[in-house]
């Protein structure tokens, strides 16, 4: 399914945009055939789906945003309502792919609402992806691999620099430019 109308879009839920469809087509090019994937912050559902379709992969995706599980369900994807990477058994998951809320946002300018949790990643746009970071390996089958989307707005190089002392090596397998960013999907190994 591509980036079209989704049939139940619920207003509070991120929808897919050009950073899920860079996300989905980089895990399915590099996922193989029997992996167990998480995607964490699925929002509608989108890339989980892609990947569930696209690979013979099993998938479960987790949200903190109850109205993003509740479409992701609808959309047929096994999803869980968790805050990141928290509810899962250690050792898990062959791949975790995720699209974190990365705008680096004014804390002056940030709203109380869904949408808000979907987009900012705080005052340098990491407030969501370091404790992914910090936490991710937990989940990860021994030769498992994480793939992180990220944006220059947020500084690529400091995340590259992060996951290093997360004890990942990181390398761009796909990026995108637009006018005022360029969408990068990171290889996460151990």
């Amino acid at each position: 399914m591509g980036l079209e109308e989704r049939r139940d879009r619920e207003p509070d839920v991120y929808q897919p945009a050009e950073d899920s469809e860079l996300l989905a087509e980089a895990a399915c090019e590099r996922l193989g055939g029997s992996d167990l994937v998480l995607e964490v912050g699925t929002g509608s559902g989108y890339v989980a789906g892609r990947i569930a379709d696209g690979t013979s992969a099993r998938v479960i995706a987790s949200d903190l945003n109850p109205h993003a599980v509740r479409q992701a369900r609808r959309e047929g994807v096994e999803t869980v309502r968790a805050d990141l990477v928290s509810p899962f058994r250690d050792e898990t998951f062959d791949a975790v792919v995720f699209n974190p809320p990365y705008l680096p946002t004014d804390p002056e300018n940030e709203w109380d609402d869904w949408m808000e949790h979907a987009l900012s990643g705080g005052e340098d746009g990491r407030a969501v992806i370091d404790p992914f970071l910090d936490n991710v390996g937990r989940v990860l089958a021994p030769d498992g691999v994480v793939y992180l989307l990220v944006s220059s707005l947020t500084g690529v190089d400091g995340v590259v620099e992060r996951a290093g002392e997360a004890g990942f090596s990181a390398v761009a397998v796909a990026d995108e430019s637009f006018p005022f960013e360029t969408l990068t999907v990171l290889e996460l190994l151990r």
